[in-house]
């Protein structure tokens, strides 16, 4: 089957290569599935460029996300038959609940969803929701579940709230859709007045062009009438956390999910204690956690937000679109 491979040390998204393997062949509880799209994540790109805080140690079939079609079963499996459409869980082994110490998860340390074909055990699967294409579908798993969990984890978001939403990527147009849909306004911030036209028309209410508005905190407190948010979707890390602390409101919550903006800075987490509030470090999420997503998602009729489908055989064209930051949404690949 055709694959793609990352190098043991890989430090460019020129050192991504084709590759040939033998099919996977599905043991008792095991499902093979044929992959027809994937999606890709910054932390993709992180494993691609070696700045991820895990080396591999073998070359490694990227992506964590994808979604595609099962082929054959194992004779102990009970959940799906073939012909299902199915997407993978970003970590294998975490059902619910309190997360395992170890978690196994796809593109780094286990082979990844870059691949013709995927073999993984039942419980690692989830059926696709009957309204998404195979490309939207595979948009789920990491971005998705990572934005319900940052908006739902703790003390959920609302009608009424208010989400501040870092940036235009996957994670944020996807808690962008979710929390219009939970009735909250949503207010994001970009560096394109482009891309702040384009969330309006999805449902933002405001945009803040942190390029035009330097002190982009402030403006978030102005719009908000000094109130400030109910929930940050942070995704910038420790280089806009400070300004984010600002910009919660009493009793809020500040949902940590990303390290866009760098991993040098200073946020005194006193502001949060003064107001109540508090800080959630959102690791993506459970199967369960993706399974209730797709309940909102079905019940809401929510698309996810995709910029561009790439062919598979163009699969580094589309890394280097990621790495640009050019895009809206996603980016997926088509097989």
């Amino acid at each position: 089957m055709k694959v793609y491979e990352i190098p043991v040390a890989p430090k460019r998204i020129e050192d991504l290569r084709r590759a040939e393997r033998g099919e996977p062949n599905p043991g008792p509880y095991d499902v093979l599935v044929r992959m027809r799209a994937a999606a890709l994540n910054y932390r993709d790109h992180a494993i691609l460029t070696g700045n991820y805080s895990y080396s591999l140690k073998r070359p490694t079939i990227p992506c964590s996300d994808g979604a595609g079609e099962v082929v054959s079963v194992g004779s102990a499996v009970t959940r799906f038959k073939p012909g299902d459409r199915v997407i993978p869980t970003f970590f294998q082994i975490w059902i619910d609940g309190t997360p395992p110490k170890s978690r196994s998860v796809l593109g780094a340390p286990l082979d990844g969803t870059l691949a013709e074909f995927v073999c993984l055990d039942e419980d690692g699967w989830v059926a696709v929701p009957p309204s998404l294409s195979f490309e939207e579908a595979a948009t789920l798993p990491c971005a998705g579940t990572t934005a319900w969990n940052g908006l739902m984890r703790g003390n959920p978001v609302k009608p009424g709230d208010t989400v501040l939403c870092l940036g235009t990527g996957g994670v944020s147009m996807f808690a962008l859709e979710l929390a219009c849909a939970a009735g909250a306004r949503v207010i994001v911030t970009s560096s394109s007045d482009e891309k702040i036209e384009r969330a309006r028309k999805l449902g933002a209410s405001d945009g803040v062009n942190y390029r035009s508005h330097p002190d982009w905190e402030k403006e978030v407190l102005r719009l908000t009438d000094g109130r400030g948010v109910d929930c940050v979707i942070e995704n910038g890390g420790i280089g806009t956390l400070a300004r984010s602390f600002q910009c919660v409101g009493w009793g809020g919550k500040v949902s940590l999910i990303g390290v866009l903006a760098g991993r040098e800075g200073n946020a005194n987490p006193h502001d949060l204690m003064f107001k109540s509030a508090s800080i959630h470090g959102i690791g993506v999420g459970s199967r369960g956690s993706l399974e209730q997503l797709i309940q909102a998602i079905e019940v809401n009729r929510i698309k996810p937000v995709i910029d561009r489908v790439i062919p598979f055989d163009q699969a580094a064209e589309a890394f280097a679109l990621q790495a640009s930051g050019n895009f809206l949404g996603k980016i997926a690949l088509k097989f």
